[in-house]
């Protein structure tokens, strides 16, 4: 994760006074001081860029932030799915990093290295037949089956909210 920290005094004054947040906030508002020409206080920022998985306001606390980072950071590849699921759906990140990730009950079927032309609802129906979900199927009934009607119900259930991911909340 990274946020792109900005002077607002001095974005007030006409400058666009900011960097990646490498260094500290306390550099920022010093260059901030410098482009503007006042000995006003600069004492806030505002993010006006970032690069992350999850949703950043412009007023974002920095402290928090840093706290939700270290927490995205320990995130297993399956975890983070389930984070961009929950706020794919529009449950809060924030609120979904603080109640634990583990308490939300979510299906989440990853379908990317499937080369075929097929959609992801129709895998994910092949998926469910295979896995015996509607009963035992007589070996040659399969290829009688509408494999695209049945991925037209499922689409409406399940969400793709990565490409060639799809999932539900239950």
């Amino acid at each position: 994760m990274r946020v792109y920290i900005t002077d607002l005094k001095a974005y007030s004054c006409g400058h666009l006074v900011g960097e990646w947040l490498i260094k500290s906030v306390e550099s920022v508002l010093s260059e901030g001081k410098k482009v503007c020409g006042s000995v006003d206080e600069h004492e806030e920022i505002f993010l006006s860029d970032y690069e992350a998985d999850i949703k950043i306001a412009e007023y974002e606390n920095i402290y928090s932030l840093n706290d939700r980072a270290e927490v995205l950071e320990s995130y297993s590849e399956d975890e983070a799915l389930k984070l961009k699921l929950l706020a794919y759906e529009g449950y809060s990140e924030k609120e979904v990093i603080d109640t634990g990730i583990d308490s939300y009950d979510i299906e989440i079927y990853d379908f990317r290295g499937d080369s075929s032309f097929k959609s992801v609802f129709e895998l994910l129906a092949e998926k469910f037949i295979d896995d015996g979900l509607y009963g035992e199927i007589a070996e040659g009934l399969g290829y009688y089956l509408n494999y695209e009607a049945m991925a037209r119900d499922l689409s409406m259930d399940y969400c793709e909210f990565e490409s060639g991911v799809v999932g539900r909340v239950l």
